[in-house]
């Protein structure tokens, strides 16, 4: 089985030059996580009710 090619992006609230992100790429069933300084690291791979009720929990402390 080969890993699928994932395409990676960053929020639109980043600057085009900003090193220090996160960035997030999506599958039908997984969101994969991963830190803009080291994309040829390992990186985090949750199921999508995972990161929808992260980012939920997240915006409530903002």
């Amino acid at each position: 089985m080969t890993a699928p090619t994932l395409t990676w992006f960053k929020s639109s609230y980043s600057g085009a030059n900003e090193p220090d992100c996160v960035e997030v790429a999506l599958t039908p069933d997984h969101i994969h996580i991963r830190d803009s300084k080291a994309t040829d690291g390992v990186h985090l791979t949750v199921s999508a009710s995972t990161w929808t009720s992260f980012l939920s929990h997240a915006g409530h402390l903002v």
